[in-house]
């Protein structure tokens, strides 16, 4: 099954400037509007909707582009719009029923913002709902921007630690190093490993999935292993939800690390499942005053209990680090990436003629569209929206 432009009909492709609050990125650099201007596509920017990530509107215009004062005008016009964050509601409402976004919609954390774009009859595509699959892996956004968020992890640490990274031997005496727990060893706390070696920090790590155990190592990571009773390898590199007895022997077994440790980064997440709460209250008490936390799943809740989403806060001594979205805070590179990303998934929808072919017996593609045609088709959140009820 596919959906197909009009017989003969070039794509417009739209790039409105992101609205959501503290996000400095941009969907397409101008090395991406480039490649499709060059094949025939139309390509409308927003005004201003690189400025924030430091490529101008004159770049984009010498790529191709024609730059759009208002939104209005990228929505009205556009058969695709491409997007970092999600649309408003607003934004959803300027779009033209058939046309379709791509983006990090999140559907089964925003079943409001699904039910909007099924009315609206829009074909939308989740850049997080790419499977993690060898042949997906040049798409994977959340890898590319994960690794982002892993680097200036540590660097946000370094920075809030009133202590040295390295070890250091001054005509004041030896300076030891600072020790890092990461907790989560996928994408970003690979990235947090080794960015913390790299500065000098005696680092180990801890994941639910034991497999992760080489690459750790490889890194020059001390793999803390603790016994509970299960390996929670799940699908697609991710870790499966632990039950409440796991849970507790995970707290217990990071309770000792943590009490040792000078920086705790935390990068544990579950798909649409609130993040796991690795760190209790209790945990952090026991930790030296100085240390520092930063909890890269404060947007789903935290692993830490005392983490503010949004918020930079101390307590008992501790310094707790919930900001938001940190790939945004180097928007260049995150750019970049993510434009990279796009532009490896558009290579599968966008044919030689310039036109959009949807092919829903691709994989990668059924697996990363959410709505089409007034249906949703992704399957957890439809399952998400009708979940079935357990008689009692």
């Amino acid at each position: 099954m596919a959906e197909e432009a009009p017989s003969g009909k070039k794509l417009t492709i739209g790039i409105p400037r992101e609205t959501a609050a503290h996000e400095r990125r941009v969907a397409l650099t101008p090395d991406g509007v480039k490649k499709y201007v060059a094949a025939g596509v139309t390509v409308l920017v927003q005004k201003d909707a690189g400025k924030d990530a430091y490529f101008s509107d004159a770049a984009f215009e010498n790529a191709g582009a024609k730059i759009v004062e208002e939104p209005r005008g990228i929505y009205k016009y556009s058969d695709l719009i491409l997007k970092v964050q999600k649309p408003t509601t607003e934004e959803i409402d300027e779009m033209r029923p058939g046309s379709a976004i791509i983006a990090f919609l999140s559907p089964m954390n925003d079943l409001d913002l699904v039910r909007h774009l099924q009315e609206r009859k829009i074909t939308s595509i989740s850049m997080d709902a790419i499977p993690r699959t060898t042949r997906a892996q040049y798409m994977d956004a959340l890898s590319s921007q994960a690794t982002v968020g892993g680097y200036k992890a540590v660097l946000i640490a370094a920075y809030e630690l009133p202590k040295f990274f390295p070890l250091l031997t001054t005509a004041a005496g030896n300076i030891p190093p600072a020790k890092v727990l990461v907790i989560g060893a996928g994408v970003a706390g690979l990235m947090a490993i080794g960015t913390a070696r790299r500065l000098g920090a005696v680092v180990e790590a801890y994941d639910a999935r034991s497999v992760v155990k080489e690459q750790i190592e490889s890194l020059g990571g001390k793999y803390v292993e603790i016994d509970t009773g299960a390996d929670l390898a799940g699908a697609g590199g991710y870790a499966k939800e632990a039950s409440d007895d796991i849970l507790r022997r995970q707290q217990e077994g990071l309770a000792e690390r943590a009490a040792k440790s000078d920086v705790i980064i935390t990068t544990a997440a579950v798909p649409g499942r609130p993040a796991p709460r690795l760190i209790p209250a209790t945990t952090v008490e026991r930790m030296a005053p100085g240390s520092v936390i930063v909890d890269l799943a404060a947007e789903t809740g935290g692993n830490c209990e005392l983490t503010e989403k949004g918020k930079i806060v101390q307590r008992h001594g501790v310094t707790l680090v919930g900001t938001l979205n940190l790939p945004s805070t180097m928007a260049v590179h995150s750019s970049q990436m993510y434009s990279k990303n796009l532009q490896n998934l558009l290579a599968l929808m966008i044919d030689k003629d310039g036109q959009l072919h949807i092919d829903m017996d691709d994989d990668i593609i059924a697996n990363s569209v959410i709505t089409m045609d007034g249906n949703v088709i992704h399957e957890g959140t439809k399952q998400r929206l009708n979940p079935v009820s357990t008689p009692a």
